[in-house]
């Protein structure tokens, strides 16, 4: 009797399952984002930057309104690269505006992260313009502070709807107002040779030079305009090395701190995505190795050269080839004379500026080498060139230029820089006569480093 019993359980279980479940494909319920309800009206982050006018720069607070916005985030503070900030764009692909949080918690990816859907209430915040972007905070003494900790909840909800982000396609070219705080990409873009090559490649934001952030210029392979790369020296992948191919970036396009030029900041650095070869030119090399010869062809330091009418004297071309009168200027550092070019306050956008050697003879020595010492000050870019022609004939525009793969220095961002970098170029290979030429290639007010050149030597048998 027990075992009837037993098998007749067994059974009706497996009627009851079998009686339910009439295949094993599962119709999962529709997972819709909920409405968020909230007593007021919806509108565009367009709109809330339009409160504020640029022209007194004076503090907007919004008082009495009962206006939210929406948008998703694209910062991500997991990095280390935002500190207290969210970065909001209106829409997941092809956004119009985005906008800068400014909230007093230094884990935001945990509630707030990367593509979270949020609302925004706007009564009791106040917007200013900091740093070359718009913020959204608190006021305080005329000035716009993060949201305390305490009141986040009142102002943010977070929604359970996370969108893909579409990274918005740009060129450099495009830069404008209009893009800053979107998250954009650009494509075809590689650092600088200077700042990857394989005996001295940089990191992030770990060099001595980086103050706050490490800014390391990217180069278009296709027109070879340039961007900054930002990256607080306060983020955990600072120590990284640069990638040494090309591809993409994929960031937030902002402004730098002191609002001088357009930068883009990573959220991670996987989002340089660069695995691609090189577009470098093709750069002066003499294939063979030379030992430093013993004689001192031609030594030039600079003493004495007061003017460029001295410098002149001594068969330097010093031109300005982009209309303006900023040249290679004599200058004394520290009891030093040295030769420097700056953008800095000069009013010029477009600069190019030319230092041409004298002629170089190199018919009857041998085991020739040449080295010049260079220093960079305020950097906010590698600005400067250096090639190699032997048909110049005074008239750099109809000369050909050959690039040489010379060591230009980065320097610290806010101050001078006391270190000069000596490049060694070797001219055994070449006979007959050759000249070199430094370019300096600014723009004021946001290309302005600041180089100094000094002990031009060339030395052979």
């Amino acid at each position: 009797m027990k075992d009837k019993i037993f098998i007749a359980g067994i059974l009706m279980i497996v009627f009851v399952f079998t009686g339910c479940v009439q295949t094993d494909d599962f119709d999962l319920p529709e997972m819709r984002p909920v409405e968020i309800d909230f007593d007021g009206e919806l509108t565009s982050i367009e709109a809330v930057k339009g409160n504020f006018n640029i022209q007194t720069g004076q503090v907007f607070t919004f008082i009495n309104t009962d206006a939210w916005f929406t948008g998703y985030v694209i910062s991500s503070d997991a990095g280390g690269n935002f500190y207290k900030e969210l970065i909001i764009q209106d829409k997941a692909s092809n956004p119009v505006a985005g906008i800068q949080l400014l909230l007093d918690d230094n884990s935001l990816f945990e509630t707030f992260n990367f593509g979270r859907k949020i609302y925004v209430k706007l009564d009791g915040l106040s917007l200013g313009y900091n740093n070359g972007v718009l913020q959204l905070g608190m006021k305080q003494h005329g000035d716009v502070i993060a949201l305390p900790n305490s009141l986040i909840d009142d102002h943010v909800i977070r929604t359970e709807e996370v969108a893909e982000i579409t990274p918005l396609s740009i060129k450099i070219s495009d830069l404008n107002p209009n893009l800053k705080n979107l998250y954009v990409k650009i494509e075809d873009l590689q650092f600088d040779r200077n700042l990857v090559k394989q005996d001295r490649t940089f990191s992030f934001a770990s060099n001595p030079a980086d103050q706050y952030d490490g800014l390391r210029q990217l180069e278009s392979c296709e027109t070879g305009e340039t961007i900054l790369l930002s990256t607080s020296t306060f983020s955990n992948f600072r120590s990284l090395l640069l990638p040494q191919g090309s591809g993409s970036v994929e960031g937030i396009l902002t402004r730098d701190f002191f609002d001088e030029r357009y930068v883009v900041m990573l959220n991670t650095p996987d989002k340089l995505d660069m695995n691609g070869p090189r577009c470098d030119p093709e750069f002066f090399e003499c294939d063979t190795d030379v030992i430093e010869g013993s004689q001192i062809l031609y030594d030039e330091n600079f003493e004495g050269v007061t003017s460029n009418s001295t410098l002149n004297s001594r068969d330097w071309t010093n031109e300005n080839l982009s209309g303006g009168e900023t040249k290679f200027k004599p200058t004394l550092v520290n009891g030093n004379r040295v030769l420097r070019i700056s953008a800095y306050n000069t009013l010029e956008s477009p600069l190019e500026a030319w230092l041409v050697t004298p002629e170089i003879k190199l018919s009857e020595t041998e085991n020739e080498r040449l080295s010049f010492d260079i220093r960079s000050s305020y950097d906010n870019g590698l600005l400067l060139k250096v090639f190699i022609s032997q048909d110049f004939s005074g008239d750099i525009r109809t000369a050909t230029w050959i690039p040489v793969d010379a060591e230009i220095p980065l320097g610290p961002s806010n101050r001078n820089s006391t270190i000069f970098t000596t490049s060694r170029i070797n001219l055994s290979c070449l006979e007959g006569k050759v000249w070199v030429g430094f370019q300096y290639l600014g723009s004021a007010p946001d290309k302005t480093t600041t180089y100094d050149l000094d002990n031009f030597r060339l030395t052979g048998d």
